[in-house]
């Protein structure tokens, strides 16, 4: 039984991860803004670093080392690229990517003493294509991408793997959000006739990818992007 830290776990794709990596038999404390105040759920900004501590410190404490990292927290923000303020801009990049950055750098030396560790971040298939109104939300993504491969790297030899998955096309309150704002250029019915496999994913697809890359048997993958999006990127 190994010690799992899922940020954004509170809701959506965070949420299927949650309770995806406790049937695998792993104790899995939830990194959220809005918790339900259950058991292991913690009140976490991401982008607030002295908190990202104090939480792990507690999560350590009572569970002992974090091996497991899932960084799932995001914010999307949709704005035509001349409107979009720099507050917004630096929002998106501040949970986006900054929030990857503070909770992987704080979690890595539990990995680093145990010799063993995953990291699974979540990313977006629109890091592949692009996505008009989206330029923040895509820039902060493509760089957890990059830094997912540069870590890596830098821990493999530690026997960590850093690995990112990017959903495409799954149905959250977020996707529904931006369906209600007419933002996705279609309907989600449209969508999913233009999705090879003809639905829509679902937050359990994204969680099976994390259990497999945090499983065993997927200790000789890293720094790869494993595209979950029903064949719409290839």
């Amino acid at each position: 039984m190994k010690t799992a830290v899922v940020t954004g776990g509170g809701s959506g794709i965070g949420r299927a991860v949650v309770e995806r990596l406790r049937k695998d038999g792993h104790q899995v404390a939830v990194f959220d803004i809005a918790t339900s105040g259950g058991e292991l759920e913690y009140n976490v900004d991401v982008t607030d670093r002295a908190r990202v501590d104090s939480a792990l410190a507690e999560v350590r404490e009572r569970l002992g080392p974090v091996t497991i990292l899932v960084n799932g927290a995001g914010v999307e923000v949709y704005k035509r690229f001349l409107n979009l303020t720099f507050d917004a801009w630096q929002r998106a990049i501040d949970v986006n990517l900054h929030g990857v950055f503070h909770c992987t750098q704080a979690a890595l030396p539990d990995m680093i003493e145990a010799g063993w560790g995953r990291i699974v971040n979540i990313s977006s298939s629109s890091t592949h294509s692009g996505q008009p109104f989206m330029s923040a939300y895509v820039a902060a993504k493509s760089g957890v991408n990059g830094l997912t491969k540069s870590l890596a790297l830098e821990y493999g030899p530690e026997g960590i793997t850093v690995n990112a998955v990017p959903p495409g096309f799954v149905d959250t309150p977020m996707l529904r959000r931006a369906e209600g704002k007419g933002l996705l250029g279609g309907t989600i019915d449209e969508h999913i006739q233009r999705t090879p496999v003809r639905r829509s994913g679902r937050p359990e697809d994204i969680a099976a990818a994390c259990s497999f890359l945090i499983s065993e048997e997927a200790g000789y993958i890293t720094g790869q992007i494993l595209g979950v999006n029903g064949g719409r990127n290839t």
